[in-house]
């Protein structure tokens, strides 16, 4: 794309009907993050008799895998888009095959024993975590090539988070009570697995239509060549020559590591802190409720202070209410659902405020540098927001195995030692608190504005980008 049309492309407000594809995208993108975040490793140790440690190994691993395949996706998806002018075919792929491998996760009985049942689940995730990468990648790079304005990202992501919100409170409360649904919790969790797996891969299918729309605005893309060292190296460079997309994504990677830690431990909270697996419903609805409602005003705070500024207020925020919870050490109880309600105002900042940041990132790299490669930059950052997932639940079961958690199979009753449900709290609150505190460090870093997007020259070269 020409430097004359870049004006064009920035002064372009996107129309109610992409604003929603878009954002239905996040029925895909919310339930699979939230509900095997939720209770896959609970899944492992409590149902299959996974021991702690392994069931987080499990986990660890799928999402390494995550980590290799996401850059070599985003290259491709590059090159898709460079060939036929739409990243439409990844999309579409990934949400046809997802609701099968989403299902065979959750269909393994305990009657296989540890053993056969953790490996038949880690290939079954490995395989839903394939095609959701298929979609995630592509569609974290069409804000970039939707719209050029510095506000209208905020508008796009904004209204995605609010779907995103609705959703994590809809797996996260509905997906705890399909798997209660019978008195069989294998049949439950089976029945959990094919509801769950076939929205998320229809809100994945209507999103991919904004695909189609997304090449209209599109930037020049620059298809990186096909040799995997040469898609990796491609990566790297996106990293080492963007300082604002390194601050921006050590900054995700770490926020990510501190929500996962918390969305692990949540069901581990809910049962022998609150005493009630249906607790985990209510600690939902505290979180994503008060989300769902803030989402609006952080795009509002973005418009009028800036969108790093209103993510550093995000930030302090988690901060200050996960740290409050620590004090259910000594005095569990209901009031637990208060700091979470406070964490959950925040948390629909530190959704939409990075995802909003990110194109213009993109955008700032293509004007300084040359032909965009939103693949290549959104490949990378799928793979760092992976990494602090999967980190998320590593560390919680690192922290049940250093307590002495006391794993079991489905009917069977157990009693956890004090440490237990004590490293249970910490993972939930302290944990969490300090890896949010850490990321406000290297979201100094980040030193784009508003300027810098909506008002910089063509293809000017930045000597401090």
């Amino acid at each position: 794309m020409s430097s004359d049309a870049r004006p064009e492309r920035a002064s372009v407000r996107l129309s109610p009907r992409t604003i929603v594809l878009y954002a239905v995208g996040s029925l895909g993108t919310g339930g699979y993050a939230t509900l095997p975040g939720l209770v896959l490793t609970y899944f492992l140790t409590d149902n299959l008799g996974v021991a702690a440690l392994a069931a987080g190994l499990i986990v660890t691993a799928a999402k390494i895998w995550d980590v290799i395949i996401d850059p070599l996706i985003g290259a491709a998806s590059d090159r898709q888009l460079a060939r036929t002018g739409s990243r439409r075919g990844f999309m579409v792929t990934g949400a046809l095959t997802l609701p099968l491998f989403f299902a065979l996760t959750f269909a393994v009985p305990p009657s296989w024993g540890p053993a056969a049942g953790a490996t038949c689940v880690l290939l079954a995730f490995l395989a839903t975590a394939t095609a959701f990468s298929l979609f995630q990648v592509p569609y974290v790079a069409l804000p970039a090539e939707l719209t050029g304005s510095y506000d209208e990202r905020s508008r796009l992501l904004g209204w995605r988070v609010v779907v995103l919100t609705a959703a994590i409170l809809m797996f996260g409360a509905g997906g705890p009570a399909l798997r209660r649904a019978g008195s069989d919790p294998v049949a439950g969790y089976l029945l959990m697995g094919v509801v769950a797996g076939v929205v998320i891969g229809a809100g994945m299918f209507i999103a991919a239509r904004t695909a189609v729309a997304g090449t209209k605005g599109a930037s020049r893309t620059a298809a990186p060549p096909a040799g995997i060292r040469e898609q990796y190296l491609a990566g790297f460079r996106a990293l080492g020559r963007s300082i604002p997309f390194r601050a921006l994504l050590g900054t995700f990677l770490l926020q990510a590591l501190a929500t996962g830690t918390m969305l692990a431990g949540a069901q581990y909270v809910a049962t022998w802190v609150l005493r009630s697996e249906d607790a985990v419903t209510f600690v939902f609805i505290a979180l994503v409720g008060p989300a769902l409602l803030a989402a609006p005003g952080w795009t509002t705070f973005a418009r009028r202070l800036g969108k790093e500024r209103a993510f550093m207020i995000a930030s302090v925020l988690f901060t200050l209410a996960a740290a409050s919870i620590t004090a259910a050490v000594w005095a569990p109880g209901p009031w637990i659902y208060a700091s979470v309600a406070v964490a959950g105002i925040a948390y629909a900042g530190l959704q939409a405020l990075p995802m909003a940041m990110l194109p213009d990132v993109i955008s700032h790299d293509e004007r300084t540098h040359g032909a965009g490669q939103a693949g290549t930059f959104t490949g990378v950052w799928t793979a760092g927001e992976t990494v602090g997932f999967a980190l998320g639940a590593s560390a919680v079961s690192l922290t049940l195995a250093a307590t002495g958690y006391v794993s079991t199979v489905a009917g069977v009753s157990v009693e956890q030692p004090d440490a237990a449900i004590t490293g249970i709290v910490l993972s939930f609150s302290i944990l969490p608190a300090a890896l949010m505190a850490a990321s406000l460090v290297t979201l100094r870093g980040y030193r784009l504005r508003r300027a810098d997007i909506d008002e910089a020259p063509a293809r000017i070269r930045d000597p401090h980008a």
